[in-house]
């Protein structure tokens, strides 16, 4: 006696596979780059606000069954901040703003952002993949 509604769960797998493979993860990776960029925000330094603005949303990519992604600052000085040793930590900004890096700031502060929400990234995939 044959098995009857095979074909049909084979289809019904097929699009569960996919739709993990695409929606689902895409969505995860998405809200872990949301997560690291706003934390990265707490610790961006801000004088005049161009580089705290310059922070682009996660921008996702789907590339032979893997996805990925990224998010950044736009500003062309990002880098040489995030690079920066942080040694005029505390002096008066010449321009009158503040202090550089007034208080919350930190070097490095987009790898830092993502490394404060490290723990929370099981959680995040699990609470994505969950219902899947």
């Amino acid at each position: 006696m044959p098995a009857k509604g095979i074909e049909r769960v084979r289809k019904s797998y097929r699009r569960t596979v996919e739709r993990i493979a695409g929606q689902v993860s895409e969505g995860a990776v998405y809200e872990i780059l949301s997560q690291g960029g706003a934390m990265a925000a707490t610790m961006t330094p801000i004088d005049t606000s161009n580089l705290i603005n310059s922070q682009y949303a996660p921008q996702i990519e789907q590339n032979k069954g893997k996805v990925s992604g990224h998010i950044g600052y736009t500003a062309e000085y990002a880098s040489a901040v995030h690079e920066a040793p942080g040694t005029l930590a505390g002096q008066p900004r010449k321009s009158g703003n503040g202090d550089y890096w007034d208080p919350n700031a930190e070097r490095e502060f987009l790898s830092k952002g993502f490394d404060e929400i490290k723990p929370a990234i099981p959680a995040i995939l699990k609470r994505n993949y969950r219902n899947a």
